[in-house]
Formats: structure tokens, sequence, C-alpha cells
């Protein structure tokens, strides 16, 4: 839309393929003195490096008020977005170009619009494109932004009017502008005077002005005159210092409102018809088909050559103009995918959406943590990337090891890049980590916020963990901040956080909160002894823990509720993890020593800890089975409430129901219990017992009911034959089938021949 003052106001889509297209037609025709984008004035000093051959889109202004970074805003921008051509067909031209949007000193500040209140005089928020798609007859405004601009402005002759489409659009949000006024958007007033104060002041310095701007504020920049009435707007807005630079987006985060309020859900698919320089349909098949192949899915240029032909005429009977997106999904689904909507989600992963991610230059402003990020990232090879990944790491390794020691310090500066994930190999033990990792834009914000605590990722994650040791309110946090020190390798911190950890030990009388702290503390001392830290302090303080465990848990488990002994449980199978993983014979000899004493005493310690004590010496071969049998015979006889019993064998199969299969005289005890517990009783115990039971694996419940079946000596529970046999197993060895396993054993094991008379 072009006035007679020398302005074009060129009204847009944030990030629509057709508007840049236009975009970039009509500034080829209009050939303006100046370009006037929506964006923040502050971003101007940074405006050169959207010029730099570094700088790869999709990618973003960041801007966040110095002293609480935590307040940020950001503006994305893609290959497609008509504010980057704009941006770039000044840059390649040699025309200035200026941000004109209320500064972010100001927006950043300002309350948060909130949503209108209802009632009868409310107006609800407008969404400009889906009123003028439900005035035209769809229901879906992408569709018909397909249908309007994508695909049309593809017909269009060369020599046409560039700036026909701009003043059609203009006209259609004038329309809507004095339907709804400002259609909810309470902030716009305030941003279109600043832009208004703009647009005149380039007027008086240039011949021919283009403004590239959202097509909703065409009408109100239009409006002339009011120059009092835009700075009294403007007069007493809060204000803060702020920073801005570029940082690099993502297509998946473009599908997300950003500064302009505007988001799309296709940036891949948009991309697409930017990019594409004719038939984009038939070379959107050809992509999707290398998608698939690549899954080894059977996919042939028939089956491309069909689907293009399908989605033509698809389009052809709904009426549009070019197949869009939801006649390309439905003619590869039925073409290519069988019908199947599994494959279409990958593909809206990958293709319709997309994990490009960009990249900036490295002359761009940051803060002194992120550039000490990005050398450390560097130094050990980790490129950032949209696309989640799954990462194996060996400690053995020094590149590994630097990598561990980077994710767990990120993490402890709450930049979440990795997440530590079960390894794809199922390697166990200390020595290998299984990280996944996703490069978020949102982490730039938290790198900022981060600085606050040092210049580098290792000064900042040890400054932080020293507050965090400080602040913790509970023994667990501070064991927790030890071994997650040690995991990032912050030698330096360790002293600040083993005073606390000294101190809160002293102090702290209850057990439970030290059963709970002690097995981080041990995990660290193991940690610590793999990579090569010195840990002693850490097992003196663990050991010591360890020894009031010992001392306070019998008088601690007496008298507990059913929640109570269900938290207590919890923390007993922690601490006997932790001594064996602490090596301490003559600790293991006294914590044994405790779980007897829990195991026997029968007054005041509830069944679920007495039969949790049991389980764990049996495991840790403390206990011989005929005493576990006698034990389970005096917790299951007559005179023991039904409850009571119910909870004991509840603790006792935590561990895991395959016990009872191959020790058929507990199996034999349970079974006598259960088959004596009074009928009205018996609502009580059923609860507790399918908790139990249900926790065990469908196999080992079937292998459990057809023993149950047969009952002792092989005979059925109905009086079955003695030589009947459960169903997989056998009255005795099959000395021949048994052979015919170990042979192929020892070409798994590569053992070789077998020596003497007997396969180990």
């Amino acid at each position: 839309m072009t006035g007679s003052d020398g302005v074009a106001l060129l009204g847009v889509r944030h990030h629509g393929p057709g508007s840049a297209r236009g975009v970039r037609a009509a500034l080829d025709r209009l050939e303006p003195r100046i370009v006037l984008v929506e964006g923040p004035p502050e971003a101007d000093a940074v405006l050169d490096l959207a010029a730099d051959p570094g700088m790869r889109p999709p990618v973003a202004l960041l801007a966040h008020v110095v002293d609480e970074p935590s307040r940020a805003g950001f503006w994305p921008f893609a290959e497609f977005s008509p504010e980057w051509q704009a941006i770039r067909w000044a840059a390649r031209r040699g025309v200035p170009v200026r941000f004109i949007d209320l500064p972010a000193a100001h927006s950043l500040v300002l309350p948060e619009e909130a949503e209108p209140p209802g009632g009868e005089g409310a107006v609800p928020r407008l969404d400009p494109l889906a009123e003028l798609a439900r005035t035209a007859g769809y229901d879906d405004p992408e569709r018909w932004w397909e249908d309007a601009v994508e695909h049309r402005g593809r017909d269009e002759p060369a020599e046409g009017d560039p700036l026909a489409g701009f003043g059609a659009l203009a006209e259609a949000m004038g329309a809507l502008r004095e339907a709804y006024g400002d259609g909810g958007h309470r902030q716009d007033a305030v941003r279109e005077a600043h832009m208004r104060l703009r647009i005149r002041e380039a007027r008086r310095a240039h011949e021919r002005v283009a403004v590239v701007c959202g097509a909703w504020h065409v009408p109100a920049l239009a409006r002339g005159g009011g120059v009092t009435a835009d700075r009294a707007l403007l007069k007493g807005l809060p204000k803060a210092k702020v920073e801005v630079t570029w940082v690099p987006w993502t297509h998946r985060r473009l599908s997300r409102a950003g500064g302009y309020g505007a988001g799309i859900t296709s940036p891949g698919w948009y991309r697409h018809l930017f990019t594409s320089p004719d038939r984009p349909v038939t070379r959107w098949m050809t992509e999707v088909a290398g998608l698939l192949r690549e899954e080894d899915l059977p996919v042939s240029s028939a089956h491309v050559i069909e689907a293009v032909r399908l989605a033509d005429a698809l389009a052809a009977l709904r009426g549009r103009p070019l197949a869009g997106l939801g006649e390309t999904a439905d003619a590869i689904r039925a073409v290519m995918c069988d019908g199947s909507d599994v494959p279409l989600a990958l593909i809206r992963d990958r293709l319709v959406v997309g994990d490009v991610l960009g990249e900036v230059p490295e002359g761009a402003p940051a803060v002194p943590l992120a550039r000490d990020l990005v050398r450390e990232q560097r130094r050990l090879r980790m490129k950032p990337e949209a696309m989640e990944k799954e990462v194996d790491l060996d400690l053995r390794k020094d590149t590994d090891a630097g990598r561990s020691r980077l994710l767990h310090r990120l993490r402890m500066l709450g930049v979440d890049w990795g997440e530590p994930a079960r390894s794809r190999t199922a390697a166990t033990g200390t020595f290998r980590e299984s990280w996944r990792l996703r490069w978020e834009p949102e982490l730039a914000v938290r790198v900022a916020e981060a600085g606050v605590w040092g210049t580098t990722v290792e000064s900042a994650a040890t400054a932080r963990a020293e507050e965090a040791a400080v602040t913790a309110t509970a023994l667990a946090e501070v064991t927790a901040l030890a071994e997650r020190c040690l995991l990032a390798g912050l030698a330096d911190a360790l002293p600040a956080v083993m005073r606390v950890l000294a101190d809160r030990a002293a102090l702290d009388a209850d057990v439970a909160h030290l059963a709970q702290a002690l097995p981080a503390l041990v995990r660290s001392v193991r940690y610590g002894d793999v990579r090569g830290t010195d840990a002693e302090a850490l097992r003196e303080v663990a050991e010591g823990l360890a020894e009031r465990v010992c001392v306070g848990l019998p008088p601690a488990c007496a008298g507990l509720d059913a929640d109570g002994a269900a938290e207590m449980r919890g923390h007993v199978a922690g601490v006997q993890q932790a001594l064996v993983l602490l090596g301490d014979d003559a600790l293991r000899d006294r914590w044994a020593a405790v779980l007897r004493t829990l195991a026997v005493r029968d007054r005041g310690i509830p069944g679920l800890l007495r039969g949790s004590a049991v389980r764990l010496l049996l495991d840790d071969a403390r206990l011989e089975p005929a005493e576990v049998a006698r034990l389970m015979g005096l917790a299951l006889s007559q005179g023991t409430p039904p409850q009571e019993a119910a909870a004991w064998v509840e603790g006792f199969l935590a561990g895991g129901g395959m016990l009872l299969v191959h020790d058929e005289r507990l199996l034999a005890l349970v079974d006598g219990w259960l088959s004596a517990v009074p009928a009205a009783a018996f609502g009580d115990v059923l609860p507790l017992l399918r908790r139990t039971f249900g926790g065990f694996d469908p196999g080992v419940r079937r292998t459990m009911g057809e023993l149950v079946r047969r009952g002792p000596g092989g005979g059925g529970a109905a009086g079955g034959e003695a030589g009947e046999g459960l169903a997989g197993f056998g009255p005795r060895l099959d000395e021949e089938r048994a052979e015919a396993a170990l042979a192929a054993a020892r070409l798994l094991l590569g053992s070789g021949e077998r020596t003497g008379g007997q396969d180990a």
C-alpha cells in the first residue's frame, strides 16, 4: 500500500513465504531510500551481522533485561520471513534499514496483557487470519492463506503489479480494524504510536520509505497526524536497560508465537514453498520418498508419480489452485504409507516442521559465559543440534570424560542441554554414561541468566554449587549436591560443600534423613574413585552416616504406620545398596546384624519391614533357606493378624517373585497361609496381595499359578496325577536337551570345547 507521501506500507504475514516473495518484488519496484522493519530498535546495533556469511537462518534477535535476564523476548527470522528478506535486500543494495517497533526497553517490562474479561461488553482477542478465512468460508486459516496468497502468487506473471496483493490485504485489515478496533490487543496502540513517529522521522530524511510490518498494523500506520497524541501514549512508560544479540533458532520453535506474537505450524513446508523454483508438489514428494527410504520403507519412483497425480486430483476436486499440505498428506498416506498414519508422523516431524538449527557469526554479542561455552563445545566437538539424539560416553576416554563434565556443569547452572538416559548398549557401572541431547533456543536465555555466577562454565558452576550448599534445607540435598560436584569435576566447590555436609550430618538426628542421604554420598565416593578425584573426606562422612544409621534404625522403625513403613522400606533398601557399593566389610557385617534384629523382632516392627529385612539377608547370603522358611512360617502363623502377615509377604517379595518359583517350600507356606485366611479378613488383605503380586512379571505370575495348581509333589490341586508336570518344566533334568543348549551357549560365549567332564 503506497501513500502519496512517499511511504509504502507493505503489510505481511510474519513467516509467510508468499509475503516474503512479495516484499522482495515490491522493493525491487519501489527502490526505497530506507527500509523500516517491525522489530526492537535496540537491534539496529547488530543489524550489520545479518549480512555476515556466517549468519544462516533460522535465527532470532534476543533482547533481555541486563539485571534480570529472565525478562527476555525473541524476534525470530526464517529464510522465508518477509522481514528477513527485506533486511537482506537492503544489505545487498546498500540501503539503510532500521527497526521501528516499541523498544524492548519498554516492551520487556510492560505488564503482560491479561485475557480480556468475560461479560457482555468484552471484546475477544482477534486472530485476523482466522477471521478472514471464516469470512471466505474456510474453517482452516492455513488453508485459506495457502489458497489466497501462497499458491496464487506463483501464477502471477513477472510483469504484474507486485503491490496489488499488499493493497488488497491492507483493505481487508482495514475492514477488520473498523469492525473490531484493536481486536483485544491492548498494547498495539502504544506500539503503533512508536512506529508512526519513526516513520515520520524517516520520511523527513528520505524521499522514498518502505515499511515492512504485520498487515494488522497497516491501517493504524496509514493514519496521518496525531504527533502529539502519539507522544502522549509513549510518555511515562516503564523502562529498563536491555542487551540485544542474535541467537540460533529452530524450525520447531517457529511454531510458537515470538516477539511478533505470531507463529506457524508447518515451517518446513513453508521453507519448501519459498525455496522451490518450480513444481513444489513434485519436489516435496521426492523429499518425502527420500526420507521414507532412509527409514527402510519400500518407496519407488512410481509411488512418487502416483502420489503427485493423486494430490493434484484432490486439489482439483476441492477447488484449490494448487495441492496444499492437506492434499499432499492425503496422497502420501494412500500411496506411500498404505493408509498408515505412523510414517506420516515421521514426515511431519522431520519435514513439515523440521529440525533445522540456524547459525550466527562469531562476532555476535554474547555474555562471557556464552563465549566460553562455545569454546568448550568446539574443543570437545559437541555441536549443538535441534534434533534430539542419544550419545554414549566412555569415561575412560579423555574427550568423553570432558563431555560428561560439561553436561553436568551445565545442569548445575540450569542449562539442560543434556538429560541423563538409560544406556542404549545396556552398559552398567560407572565407566559409561548415556545422554539425550537437544539444543533449544531458550537455553540462550538460561546461559545469560547463569552469567551472574561466573565468566566460564567451570567457575559459574562452582559458584552455583557453593551457593546451593549454603541454601540447602535438607541433608539429602547436600549429599546429592556433593555427588553432582564430583560428576561435574568441580573440585574447587567440594570443600565448601563438605563443610556444609559435615555440619548438617552432625546436627541431623533423623534416621530417615540420614538413610536418605547415604546412597548419594556413597555414589559420590565411588564416582570419585573412578574419575580420579580425592574422595577420602566423603568416605569418612559416608562411613559416619552409615554407623549412625545402624545404631538408630531399629528404634526408628518401631511403631510406624503403613505409610511410614513404606517410606522406611525404601530407605533401608537404599542403604543396603549403598553399603554394597562402599565395600566396607565391617560395616556390612554390622548392617546385617541390624537387619537380623529387624527380622526376628516380632513386636513393634511393622511386618513390611520385617519381611523386607529377611529378603535382604537372603539375597546377601546371610540367611540359610531353612531359616528363611522358619521365619516365614512364624510370620504367617495363625496367631498373626492377616493384614500384618500380608504386609510381611509384601516386604519379602518386593525383590521379585522368582524366589517362590524356585523354592516350593516358601511357595507352599504362602499358599497355605492364604488358604487359611478367614473369609471376613480376606477383603482386607486382598489390596496388599494384589499390589504385591501385580508387580511381578506376567511369566512369573503364570508359572506360580501353575505350581500352585499342580500342588506338592507334582500333583494337581484337585488331585492330579503325580507324574503330571508343569508346562515348560520336567520332574528332572533332560540331559539330552540340556546338552543342545550348552553347545549353543559355548558357541555364543566362545568357550570352545569342554574341559573335564562338566561344563562351567
